[in-house]
């Protein structure tokens, strides 16, 4: 084995080690080695230059941009899985015939729709789905973020919510948690503005939450403004706390007076 392989391969098993017994500080800190020594290689993207040992390094940087991709989602850094997700997606559309498709893509390329929803980048969401084949849209992890677009562009958030229990790949569940939240925002938001208060058993269940434990945990650290009393949930301290806008009609007025005195001219 040529030895600058061998060393990136040797580095790689530290890091799997490491991944194993959740050491990611060790992690990251060998995952920055590896990508250095990375660059060493011209078989790899953008270069793609034929060497001896070209399938090889394709093969082992492939893995290693992926296991990148699943530790951004373990520390929860969403800019890291950005970046090492750019430089693992080449290895998907461009090495087709050098070396065979990895087991991990589909997985890997669901996470990736999950986060794009997520970040609410829909138009970003619809163009990665589309430079997928037609065949990709079977695989339970594409299907299952299709599926959730379409449940959180319909409205259907209780869909969305239920979905949590049947990700298709354990990393899912750090990207459902926060569409979860985001959902519930939502969901409190038009709670507190359409009505002043709700009974605990029907505030659970428009939240959808298992227990009352669940939805006081919820109140105290994102919305300190709603009341808990009686068995009730209000609304009215929230609605009190914003301000209250008010239009101004008289500059309206006047505003359109003009014009119109100004059409009347042009006319």
């Amino acid at each position: 084995m040529d030895p600058q392989l061998r060393e990136v391969a040797q580095l790689f098993e530290r890091f799997k080690a490491a991944f194993a017994r959740n050491d990611f500080n060790t992690c990251t800190t060998l995952l920055t080695q590896i990508k250095v020594l990375l660059t060493k290689f011209p078989s790899l993207p953008p270069s793609f230059q034929p060497t001896p040992n070209a399938s090889e390094e394709l093969a082992i940087a492939r893995q290693i941009y992926e296991h990148a991709v699943v530790l951004s989602v373990k520390i929860e850094d969403q800019e890291a899985f950005e970046r090492d997700f750019s430089q693992l997606k080449p290895y998907y559309t461009d090495t087709c015939n050098i070396i065979p498709p990895s087991s991990e893509e589909y997985p890997i390329l669901g996470l990736n729709l999950l986060r794009l929803l997520v970040q609410n980048r829909i138009a970003e969401f619809h163009t990665e789905l589309e430079l997928l084949p037609p065949s990709a849209l079977e695989n339970p992890c594409i299907k299952h973020a299709v599926e959730l677009e379409q449940s959180f562009m319909e409205g259907a958030y209780n869909r969305v919510l239920s979905a949590r229990q049947a990700v298709p790949h354990e990393t899912y569940v750090y990207f459902m948690d926060l569409l979860a939240k985001t959902v519930r925002d939502e969901i409190a938001g038009c709670s507190e503005k359409a009505y002043d208060y709700l009974t605990i058993n029907d505030a659970k269940k428009m939240l959808m939450f298992s227990s009352d434990q669940e939805l006081s945990q919820y109140i105290s650290e994102d919305h300190p403004e709603w009341e808990i009393r009686d068995g009730c949930v209000f609304f009215q301290k929230a609605k009190e706390t914003q301000p209250c806008k008010e239009i101004p009609s008289l500059q309206l007025i006047n505003q359109t007076l003009s014009y119109a005195r100004e059409l009347e001219r042009i006319v």
